[in-house]
């Protein structure tokens, strides 16, 4: 996020700051590499906050970089250690600031404590004690929390596919899904649920039906088999839904069918530690074919073998995949 005022960087400018986080960590640096740096990084708040990204990324990705590149790294703008500054303060401001019910039971903490989570790339299944059966996707955390009278599911985060069991109990405990901005109800069935970026929660159902309720004033929607929705704070948007009697990454495959280059990087991001991104003169271009999700690295050189696109990776945790250069550029690179 970036300050009020602040252009958010673009796509050059974070293939940029990467170029120089590669340059910069990769040995001697020169005097005049340090200042061309600098004057890079001054040009305005859109270097900046893509130099912030890098950072951030490679903080969690990389660890530490050698001494010297450290040195260097570490030499940011006052007003860039200002704002990272501000924003650390911002995650940690008084409860009140932040106070209200949602906050308390789906704040990014409760994933970090999660009875039941998964990393980025790993999925998992869950037998519970109803008979009921879950298949977390990636990057996933889930809490279970069953009573004398509910059976209840708390997602945190990620993508949870779930296959409601017969509950022994007299009279039998509804099966509920708690998300950010609303709750699932099951009436015997399977079904996946998934957070989007925006803080929205899709959902299909794939067999029986799903009552979905929003947190606000919208109106509860039954969702029969074969059908989805977007579940927003205020209301309840009926979608198609997904083909099939299984979501595609549950047999652990990325699927496209003419699958926009962009579209299909964005989901392979999800599964695939880093940063990675596509060139926007490329995201247009038509995908097709099955890809297993077990090997990112395999469905990137793929990509590259198939479609006129290079996969391109300054650092082992950045990658990007850009148009595939010509060779007279190359030989006038040369």
């Amino acid at each position: 996020m970036t300050e009020a005022g602040e252009a958010s960087p673009s796509f050059e400018d974070l293939q940029q700051a990467a170029d120089w986080f590669a340059v910069l960590q990769g040995g001697a640096v020169s005097e005049e590499e340090r200042q061309e740096w600098q004057r890079w990084l001054d040009i305005g708040p859109r270097q900046r906050a893509a130099w912030d990204q890098v950072l951030a990324v490679s903080d969690v990705f990389a660890g530490a970089a050698n001494p010297l590149a450290r040195q260097v790294l570490e030499r940011r703008p006052a007003v860039s250690r200002q704002r990272r500054t501000v924003r650390r303060a911002l995650l940690v401001a008084p409860a009140a600031v932040l106070a209200g019910w949602t906050l308390s039971q789906f704040g990014p903490w409760r994933g970090w404590v999660a009875a039941y989570r998964t990393d980025t790339g790993e999925q998992r299944a869950v037998a519970l004690s109803d008979g009921s059966e879950l298949w977390l996707n990636t990057a996933t955390a889930l809490d279970v929390d069953y009573s004398a009278t509910l059976r209840r599911l708390v997602l945190h985060q990620g993508e949870v596919l779930i296959t409601s069991g017969h509950d022994p109990s007299s009279p039998p405990r509804p099966l509920v899904v708690d998300v950010a901005p609303g709750r699932l109800t099951a009436l015997g069935t399977r079904f996946s649920v998934r957070y989007q970026d925006d803080g929205g929660v899709s959902m299909d159902v794939f067999e029986g039906a799903v009552r979905v309720a929003p947190r606000g004033r919208g109106e509860p929607v039954v969702v029969p088999a074969g059908r989805g929705a977007l579940l927003l704070h205020d209301r309840v948007d009926l979608t198609p839904g997904q083909a099939g009697a299984l979501p595609d990454w549950q047999r652990g495959m990325l699927v496209a069918d003419g699958m926009r280059l962009g579209d299909f990087i964005a989901e392979l991001r999800r599964y695939r530690r880093g940063y990675l991104a596509c060139a926007p003169e490329v995201a247009d271009l038509r995908i097709v074919g099955s890809y297993p999700l077990a090997d990112t690295d395999r469905i990137l050189s793929a990509l590259q073998a198939t479609l006129p696109v290079q996969v391109r990776q300054p650092m082992p945790w950045w990658t990007v995949v850009e148009a595939r250069a010509s060779p007279a550029a190359g030989a006038a690179a040369r």
